[in-house]
């Protein structure tokens, strides 16, 4: 039941109000719910997943009892298959670091029954008959939430998610810093794991309402092309960076790139770590084993300014200076 509304009384946190990017979406609490209610509704019997992937796309799969199997990918970040999914089974391909719209549209013009993560896409649109699932968290300061679009008649009903005594790591991280927030982000992410499908907080929901998303793009794309522009030079991806819309990061390969996040972490750069779990999946040497050793995702998020930028760029172009002959 919606809650009625209450007139007068306590004031309310002083939020503007705008329209959610993704408000015709199905509103979850977290992107790996999002695939757990397709697959709910769907009743695939396997699923195909990227073998570069994070492991918590896996909770899911395995909590319903579903069967899966790994493809590879190339150095385009296409699919590389070494046979045809079954009739009753899901293709999923995740939207790279939000760079790969092209894969997206080939996959989606060749394949039946795909799930496209974009949960490092958040701002591409989703394309007709595509189940498509999101990660606001990715991207903004939120404790939870993930967005679903499908076309599929079957519906789930929910209870509804509450998040308000989960901002203690975003509030602490105002006050006291990232490094003094970050066990409470691990707890947060912990709860996420155990807490199973719901829908989205009505308080998760508000503050989704109240971002400037125009803005956000406009100062992703800016920061990208400030650091592809320098650091281009040094970058293994074969990837053509153009028409942007609001990336996740910049992903710079190196034969160096283990090396270069912990030079970046002493200086307070912190780089995420995509993802360590892969290497037990792939050959050595593989494309996958060697993104997840020596990829260094930089940070180019809408907090980030251009002396931050320059903080980066710097960095980076230091360490190869000094470590890299």
């Amino acid at each position: 039941m919606e809650r009625r509304k209450t007139i007068g009384g306590f004031l309310s946190l002083e939020l503007p109000k705008r329209t959610e990017y993704h408000s015709r979406a199905l509103r979850l609490n977290s992107a790996r719910y999002c695939l757990e209610y397709i697959l709910r509704v769907r009743n695939y019997k396997k699923i195909y997943l990227p073998a570069y992937i994070c492991d918590s796309v896996l909770q899911p799969v395995k909590r319903l009892n579903v069967p899966f199997n790994f493809y590879r990918i190339g150095e385009d970040f296409a699919p590389v298959l070494d046979r045809e999914p079954e009739e009753d089974a899901c293709f999923l391909y995740v939207n790279y670091f939000g760079l790969h719209r092209e894969n997206v549209r080939k996959i989606c013009c060749t394949r039946k029954h795909v799930v496209i993560d974009n949960t490092q896409a958040f701002f591409e649109r989703p394309l007709p008959h595509a189940d498509t699932l999101y990660s606001p968290r990715k991207f903004f300061g939120v404790p939870d939430g993930g967005y679903l679009y499908t076309d599929a008649e079957s519906r789930l009903d929910l209870k509804r998610n509450a998040s308000y005594y989960r901002f203690d790591a975003l509030l602490k991280q105002i006050d006291l810093g990232s490094t003094a927030a970050a066990p409470l982000f691990e707890e947060n992410e912990a709860y996420l794991d155990r807490c199973g499908m719901q829908a989205m907080a009505r308080l998760t929901q508000r503050l989704l309402m109240s971002i400037d998303y125009r803005q956000a793009i406009t100062k992703r794309n800016e920061n990208f092309h400030f650091l592809n522009e320098r650091l281009r030079p040094y970058n293994r991806l074969k990837t053509v960076f153009g028409n942007l819309n609001g990336p996740m990061c910049y992903p710079l390969l190196t034969e160096h790139g283990e090396q270069l996040k912990e030079f970046l972490i002493e200086r307070n750069i912190y780089v995420n770590d995509y993802w360590q779990e892969v290497i037990a999946r792939v050959p050595s040497g593989s494309f996958e084993c060697r993104l997840a050793r020596d990829l260094v995702l930089l940070p180019v998020d809408q907090h980030c300014g251009t002396a931050d930028m320059q903080a980066v760029m710097q960095a980076v172009l230091d360490f190869f200076t000094i470590h890299v002959q």
